[in-house]
């Protein structure tokens, strides 16, 4: 596997400047621990994830718990890459890569409450979440449903801007190019899974088997026994994809083709 750097990033929607819940994390190639990355202000903006990301070089793979396309039904047909252009020429003047005008710009498309009808009629899934339900692993949420606590649209938003400025390339949107970084969608609670885990990794004990699990060493002496489930978002994600990274199954998911990969895209670790 030509990847020597393996970086997880628990991603955020919300308005607001700075994001607690926006954590970092990074591994070298081997079997470290993954380290927590923060930035000088001690608090993630998006702005400055973005900023992070394109001051790395060579061969490093990032995984992003968001989404970064939409099922292919009305008005999302197309390819991909046309849409984060349209997210980030509606949305240019939002801070920090806020993506709220986009919602009141396909605002027919979005479930936001009972206002909007039944929310089934809404909540379209993708194939790599209908794969991922099938599985029985878990339950994923529609990005088009924009209200509860577990909904992924406006965090889907933000990436998009984020994807269109960084100008990297984006699996399976692309092809994986034979040197460099890319980066990927991912999906935190898939590798907890993957770790043994099901639910939100909190404490240290947790998270030192799941990364045992994933061919880890522990995190070192001093690491807080008790954190946020976003640290441990991080940190899995950055350590799982160092070990499925590797093999070549979860790179050829079985209902993947050319067309999904523009249009709705994948989810890594799903197949």
């Amino acid at each position: 596997m030509r990847f020597t750097r393996f970086v997880g990033i628990d991603w955020s929607g919300a308005k607001g400047l700075r994001h607690p819940s926006v954590q970092v994390a990074l591994c070298e190639a081997g079997d470290a621990p993954p380290q927590l990355v923060l930035p000088a202000a001690g608090v993630w903006s998006r702005a400055g994830v973005l900023d992070w990301l394109g001051g790395l070089s060579g061969d490093v793979l990032v995984g992003m718990d968001a989404g970064f396309g939409f099922a292919a039904v009305p008005p999302f047909e197309g390819p991909a890459r046309d849409l984060w252009a349209e997210v980030e020429a509606v949305c240019a003047q939002e801070d920090d890569l806020g993506g709220q005008g986009f919602i009141q710009h396909r605002r027919d498309a979005f479930w936001l409450g009972a206002a909007d009808g039944p929310r089934h009629l809404r909540a379209h899934l993708r194939v790599t979440e209908q794969v991922y339900k099938a599985s029985g692993l878990g339950v994923p949420t529609s990005n088009f449903v924009l209200l509860g606590a577990s909904q992924v649209g406006k965090a889907t938003l933000s990436a998009m801007r984020l994807l269109h400025r960084l100008e990297w390339p984006v699996w399976p949107f692309d092809p994986l190019p034979a040197r460099g970084p890319a980066i990927m969608e991912i999906y935190a609670q898939a590798f907890a899974r993957l770790g043994g885990f099901r639910g939100k990794l909190r404490d240290a004990a947790s998270l030192n088997a799941a990364l045992a699990r994933h061919g880890s060493q522990p995190m070192p002496p001093g690491f807080p026994e008790a954190f946020p489930d976003h640290v441990g978002d991080a940190i899995v994600t950055a350590a799982g994809l160092r070990a499925i990274a590797p093999q070549p199954h979860w790179w050829r998911p079985a209902a993947l083709t050319p067309a999904i990969a523009t249009r709705e895209g994948w989810t890594f670790g799903v197949v």
